[in-house]
């Protein structure tokens, strides 16, 4: 077999590497959810395991009571504890060349980095649109193999299904919240602000509300159309970097139209209790060149592990029509 060019191969395997890391940085800086993830230190590097597990603090403590001089306390068990399992997902693209290209087409130094970068530019831009949509998918894409996405742990039918290992049906703990569901929450400004303001209360509990809202077209237009007369538009560069973001509350309210997220729907998130789960030894890893026995060409991988994982359910809500 004659082989590609060796030397252009080692480039293309060199490059990946160093850029890695910017390749992992710029998947979660393309998703508003990832990047408030990232600034929150929620992207978790995990170095293994058969699945991933998120611990649950799901009851209070049942021993608590009130007393009074030597009355007997409760120092019985109490079950407080358990844990949402999630499996591994896994993801992969490749910068591929052919012997034609890199000994003759692109043969010259300048030639061969132009088309390095373009591959290169290609895997990056097709992992963080293929991951984003994965973000907002219910896992059930690709056979079930897709992220554990929002559509799955925000549901809008958080009554049934299993999420986590964990059945919605019998465990109330670890249902969502949601709201709308009706024609005019997007069409009336009136509907729309007892609906958010309804959506808002029911994801609070104490100091925990929700930080960071998310909406398809639809949802983020209504809203800022029911802004107007009191308009505030945050600093792009301060809030969710690159993104055009409103302000509900005490929450950033998010544009992320063309990413994968259903039509008409706003996620109201408590990103305490969200993670970004990457196996520390696949975070968009670059694999050793392969060269194909029957072909002049050779595939360098680029491969990714992990998934979204939740803490609790409670606190998120889902907005829609």
């Amino acid at each position: 077999m004659a082989g590609p060019n060796s030397n252009f191969s080692e480039v293309v395997v060199t490059t990946l590497r160093n850029r890695a890391k910017s390749i992992a940085d710029n998947v979660s800086n393309g998703n508003a959810l990832l990047q408030r993830l990232s600034q929150k230190g929620n992207i978790s590097l995990k170095d293994g395991g058969r699945t991933i597990v998120r611990e649950l603090d799901y009851q209070e403590n049942a021993t608590f009571s009130f007393y009074t001089g030597f009355e007997t306390l409760n120092v019985a068990a109490s079950d407080v504890l358990t844990a949402a399992e999630y499996d591994w997902k896994q993801a992969n693209v490749n910068v591929v060349a052919s012997g034609l290209e890199t000994r003759i087409q692109n043969s010259g130094s300048n030639a061969v980095l132009d088309l390095l970068e373009a591959r290169i530019k290609n895997a990056e831009r097709t992992m963080a649109n293929q991951i984003a949509t994965g973000i907002y998918s219910d896992g059930t894409g690709s056979s079930g193999k897709t992220i554990t996405g929002l559509q799955a742990q925000v549901a809008l039918t958080p009554t049934s299904g299993t999420v986590g290992g964990i059945n919605r049906a019998t465990s109330l703990f670890w249902r969502n919240q949601t709201s709308g569901d009706v024609a005019e929450v997007f069409t009336s400004s009136a509907v729309l602000e007892s609906e958010m303001a309804d959506l808002w209360i029911e994801c609070s509990r104490g100091g925990d509300r929700p930080d960071l809202i998310v909406g398809d077209q639809a949802a983020f237009k209504a809203f800022w159309i029911s802004l107007l007369p009191i308009q505030r538009i945050t600093d792009p560069n301060t809030a969710v970097r690159g993104f055009q973001t409103l302000k509900y509350v005490t929450a950033d309210y998010v544009l992320d139209h063309d990413s994968g997220i259903r039509a008409s729907t706003a996620y109201f998130l408590n990103t305490d209790y969200l993670f970004w789960d990457v196996h520390s030894g696949t975070n968009f890893a670059v694999q050793e060149r392969r060269e194909p026995v029957n072909q002049d060409a050779f595939v360098v991988p680029l491969l990714f592990a992990g998934n979204l994982t939740m803490s609790n359910a409670s606190l998120q809500g889902v907005l829609y029509t």
